[in-house]
Order: structure tokens, then C-alpha cells, then sequence
């Protein structure tokens, strides 16, 4: 099974920008993606990308805000997030999972998880 370690978690002002990674311990050839969850709320899917980068997905609360890429030499997942606001606040987790991104939702369930990194948005 892949690991997956995030980094690039932070503090920052609303309307900041942070770029947060995923290195995976192995080439991935799966939908990778990022969810995220905040203090006394349940799992909120984020983004997800094919292992060729061609199709994403995003959730409706960050698009336009964020994007997604991936280095698949470097194994490595990252998603750039701009115009970030308070509501931002919350442990982002990394995943890959075989199912494309438009099946990626708040109720899925990736087989690989990361430990996640925490960012902080303050206003």
C-alpha cells in the first residue's frame, strides 16, 4: 500500500495563498486528491486528479480558488490554494484511489490516506 506524507500546511491571512504537497512512497498510477476536515465537521472532498493530470474535479467550495497538479516522476501531488478565507481552516488530507475524480465525493472512502497537515486561516 502507498504512503502518502503531506507537507506545506500552515498559518496565513485570508486572502493568502499556501501550496500544499503529497509525496507518494511509490508511482501512483491512480486519482490522487485531497480532502479536508475542520473541527466538529464531517470530511469535505476537496479536489481529485487523474494520474494523468487531465481531468480534475473540485469541490464547489474551492473552485476557482484552487488547483491541482501532479508530478508523477516525482510522485508528487500538490494543490495550490489562493483567496484563501477562514472557513479554509482545517486538516487536509491526501488520497489516491482507483475511481476517477467525478466519483470522488464527501462520502468516499480512498483506499490510501495521508496523516494529514493543518492549515490556518486567519482573518
Amino acid at each position: 500500500q502507498v504512503q502518502l506524507v503531506e507537507s506545506g500546511g500552515g498559518l496565513v491571512q485570508a486572502g493568502g495563498s499556501l501550496r500544499l504537497s503529497c509525496a507518494a512512497s511509490s508511482i501512483t498510477p491512480y486519482t490522487m486528491g485531497w480532502f479536508r476536515q475542520a473541527p466538529g465537521k464531517e470530511r469535505e472532498f476537496v479536489a481529485a486528479i487523474t494520474y494523468s493530470g487531465g481531468v480534475t474535479n473540485y469541490g464547489d467550495s474551492v473552485k476557482g480558488r484552487f488547483a491541482l497538479s501532479r508530478d508523477n516522476a516525482k510522485t508528487t501531488l500538490y494543490l495550490q490554494m489562493n483567496s484563501l478565507k477562514p472557513e479554509d481552516t482545517a486538516v487536509y488530507y491526501c488520497a489516491v484511489d482507483p475511481r476517477p475524480p467525478a466519483n470522488w465525493s464527501n462520502r468516499s472512502n480512498p483506499i490510501s490516506w495521508g496523516q494529514g497537515t493543518q492549515v490556518t486561516v486567519s482573518s
